[in-house]
C-alpha cells in the first residue's frame, strides 16, 4: 500500500545508462530524455558546468581547464561522483524538481552483461545517493529483447545482440533467463576510432571523434552498398599542420571497420556454436534481433545472416529498444521481478 503511494506521488523511472548515450523512461510518459553520457567539468574548482548534449558540444572547444569526460566505460563506473551527478540530472529532469519536499522515485538501470558484483552496487549506490528510492537492474540484452518484444519469459531460445557505444552484448534467453551471454569491448566507440586511425594512416590527417562518428553514421557500413557514396573528411594535415579536406567513399570506410565488424561477427558466431540445440531450433526460426545505436551500421544485418546463416533483423528504433524494455518491467515491476538481475549484498545494509 505504501508503494502504491509513492509511486502516485513520484513518478518511477528506467535508465539505459550506456557509455555513449543514456536514455530516460518515465512510468506512464514514456522516453522523456536522450543525452549523451557527458559532462563538462571546470578542474580548476570542480565545479560541473554541463551535462548531456551541452556539455558534448563542448568536447575539443573549451579551454584547458575544462574537460568533458565520460564518467562509464563500456558500460561500467570509472567516476562515481561524476555519475551520481549526471543520475541526479536526468532524475530531477525527469521529475521537474527536487525531492526534499516528496517522496523518491523507484528506478531501474541497464547494466551491461557480466559485470561484476562490485560494479553492480557501485551502479545501486551512485542511484541512491541521486536520490532513487529503490534501485533495481536489469542487464542490457534482458532489456533488449524486452523492447524487442521477443517472448522472454517462454520456454524458447531468444538471440539478442545489442552493440551500444562501449560493448557488444550477445545473449540466448529463455524462461525469463540468460541461458549464454558474452560481451565484446568493440562497438559504436571503437568503430569511430577505426575511422580516425585510418585518416592518419591512409591520408595523414588527423580528425575529431565528431567527425569519425558523422563519417560512419553518413557512409559506414559492413557490407557493400547498392550505390557508392562518398563524404568530405575534414582535419589537419599532419605533415603540413593546416586544414585539410579528403573525399573518401563507403569502400574506404568499410576497409577502416572491417576488422572490428569481423570480431562483432566472430563473437556471435561463437555464441551460436554454444547454444544448446533446441535453443537453437528455435532461434533459426525466430532469428537474430540486433538491438543498440551500432545496429544502424549499413548492412550489417546482412553480414551476420551472411556469417551465422540465421536471418537477423534489426528491431524497429534500436537506440530505445534497451529503455523501451526497461521502461516495460518498470511499468510492471512486481509481475516481472524474475528477468532482473540479482545483487549479492555484502556486508550490512547501506
Amino acid at each position: 500500500m505504501l508503494n502504491k503511494l509513492f509511486s502516485y506521488f513520484s513518478k518511477d523511472i528506467a535508465i539505459d545508462l550506456g557509455t555513449a548515450n543514456s536514455l530516460v523512461y518515465v512510468r506512464g510518459r514514456g522516453i522523456v530524455i536522450v543525452e549523451p553520457s557527458v559532462v563538462a567539468i571546470n578542474k580548476k574548482t570542480d565545479q560541473i558546468l554541463a551535462i548531456g548534449e551541452e556539455a558534448k558540444k563542448m568536447v575539443g572547444r573549451t579551454p584547458s581547464h575544462i574537460v568533458a569526460i565520460r564518467p562509464l566505460v563500456s558500460g561500467v563506473i570509472s567516476d562515481f561522483e561524476v555519475t551520481e551527478q549526471m543520475l541526479r540530472y536526468f532524475i530531477e529532469r525527469a521529475h521537474k524538481k527536487r525531492f526534499i519536499l516528496g517522496p523518491r522515485p523507484r528506478v531501474i538501470i541497464g547494466i551491461p552483461s557480466g559485470v561484476t558484483e562490485v560494479e553492480k552496487k557501485a551502479v545501486q549506490d551512485a542511484a541512491k545517493d541521486a536520490g532513487a528510492r529503490e534501485v533495481f537492474l536489469i542487464e542490457e540484452p534482458m532489456a533488449g529483447a524486452i523492447g524487442a518484444r521477443l517472448p522472454v519469459q517462454e520456454a524458447g531460445g531468444n538471440f539478442i545482440v545489442d552493440i551500444g557505444g562501449g560493448t557488444t552484448e550477445v545473449a540466448v534467453i529463455s524462461l525469463g533467463g540468460i541461458v549464454i551471454s558474452k560481451s565484446l569491448r568493440i562497438a559504436g566507440d571503437k568503430l569511430n576510432e577505426d575511422i580516425i586511425h585510418f585518416a592518419q594512416e591512409e591520408y595523414k590527417l588527423l580528425v575529431g571523434e565528431r567527425t569519425a562518428e558523422s563519417i560512419k553514421i553518413g557512409i559506414g557500413s559492413a557490407s557493400p552498398l547498392k550505390e557508392t557514396k562518398e563524404m568530405p573528411m575534414r582535419g589537419r594535415n599532419l605533415v603540413t599542420g593546416l586544414p585539410e579536406e579528403v573525399m573518401v567513399s563507403d569502400e574506404d570506410i568499410r576497409r577502416a571497420l572491417e576488422k572490428s565488424v569481423k570480431q562483432i561477427a566472430n563473437e556471435i558466431k561463437a555464441t551460436v556454436e554454444e547454444t544448446p540445440p533446441e535453443l537453437l531450433a528455435d532461434v533459426m526460426a525466430r532469428g537474430i534481433y540486433l538491438v543498440g545505436g551500432g545496429a544502424l551500421l549499413k548492412g550489417l544485418d546482412t553480414l551476420i545472416t551472411k556469417e551465422t546463416k540465421i536471418p537477423t533483423k534489426i528491431v524497429e528504433d534500436p537506440l530505445t529498444a534497451v529503455v523501451r524494455g526497461a521502461g516495460q518491467v518498470i511499468e510492471k515491476v512486481d509481475e516481472l521481478h524474475e528477468v532482473l538481475a540479482e545483487v549479492e549484498v555484502a556486508g550490512p545494509p547501506r
